[in-house]
């Protein structure tokens, strides 16, 4: 509720003052945000550019960095379409990396290509929205640091959910998924060197706010940095425990429903799950209509690379109950009870 009224209550302020002085009012807060924010992917406030979402940080990440057209940028398998979409748009060239069955990167056959051909980047969704595997970018980011090879992180479904503070030149996300925060809001972090490559539309391109846009939705910013002080005083590393362990217990009931298949290893430190069964999209649909249920239908657009048919993703936060996810495990084997034949 502190988030939603801090919300409102910017909007209310600006409606009264106008927006400019509602915005010089809220800037020791913001960069109050922009520190913390900064401290859980390893870098400085100074490094944090505040955008609409992680779609349009990717957009203005590109749109700056310009590498010369065709240039390779290394992309996990099930990489999401929308960053595939971003890089084709800008003429690069998305080569795929060797994973194994779960989608993970093969840490040994990444470090032979950045020291035999090395692309422009590697560019790592560190936890991918349709299936809640951790991707071991600990490993990959050594790789890159020692090849020299920039690493572009897409921290989306990650931050608020597995430890992000591992170097990378970029990281980048979204307020309203792991972070609780309001839509509309994302982020993009870069390191001074990197960004001294940069070229911005306008403004210094070491500046990290010439890459904000001026007419912004500063009261979802507002609300961002609320939730990212929530996040903090819950312990970040006591808010993964949790969510690792609420998890493991979704996977554990839901791997004893009869005609599903839990995606993820029991013990991956993530709390999302992923469900491949008979009738996902139907189930989708039942889940919410009979029992207020909230999934989310990932379809194989969403990973043209990885997926082949649809899944189910269920994604529990701090507050799931066990009774909430028996009922849950409940409703998936009913759905499977009720499909003719």
């Amino acid at each position: 509720m502190k988030v939603l009224d801090a919300v409102a209550h910017h909007a209310r302020h600006e409606a009264e003052v106008g927006g400019y002085y509602a915005e010089e009012s809220a800037g020791m807060l913001l960069q109050q945000g922009r520190s913390v924010l900064a401290g859980l992917v390893g870098m400085a406030a100074a490094d944090v550019s505040f955008t609409e979402s992680a779609s349009s940080s990717i957009r203005i990440l590109l749109d700056a960095w310009r590498p010369p057209a065709g240039s390779r940028v290394a992309v996990v398998p099930g990489e999401y379409h929308g960053n595939l979409a971003a890089l084709a748009h800008h003429g690069l060239t998305a080569q795929v990396l060797a994973a194994d069955e779960l989608g993970r990167v093969d840490v040994e056959a990444l470090g032979r290509l950045l020291r035999s051909d090395p692309p422009a980047a590697v560019h790592l969704t560190a936890v991918a929205s349709h299936r809640a595997v951790v991707q071991p970018w600990v490993e990959v980011s050594r790789l890159c640091r020692a090849t020299g090879v920039p690493l572009l992180v897409d921290a989306a479904q990650a931050l608020g959910q597995v430890d992000c503070d591992i170097p990378a030149d970029v990281v980048y996300g979204t307020s309203r998924k792991w972070l609780a925060g309001p839509r509309g809001v994302g982020f993009l972090v870069t390191r001074p060197a990197f960004r001294a490559g940069l070229t911005p539309v306008q403004g210094d391109p070491t500046d990290a706010l010439s890459y904000e846009t001026h007419d912004a939705h500063v009261a979802g910013r507002v609300g961002l940095v609320l939730a990212i002080g929530e996040h903090l005083a819950a312990g970040p590393a006591a808010v993964r425990t949790r969510l690792a362990g609420i998890g493991r217990a979704v996977r554990e009931q839901l791997a004893e429903v009869p005609g599903w298949r839990v995606v993820e290893p029991v013990d991956e430190p993530t709390a999302a799950t992923t469900l491949a069964g008979p009738d996902v999209a139907d189930t989708h649909a039942r889940l919410r209509a009979e029992h207020g249920i909230v999934t989310t239908l990932c379809l194989p657009a969403r990973a043209p690379g990885e997926l082949t048919e649809p899944v189910l993703r269920v994604s529990p936060h701090l507050d799931v109950t066990e009774a909430e996810i028996q009922v849950l495990a409940s409703a998936l084997r009913s759905s499977v009870t009720d499909l003719p034949g």
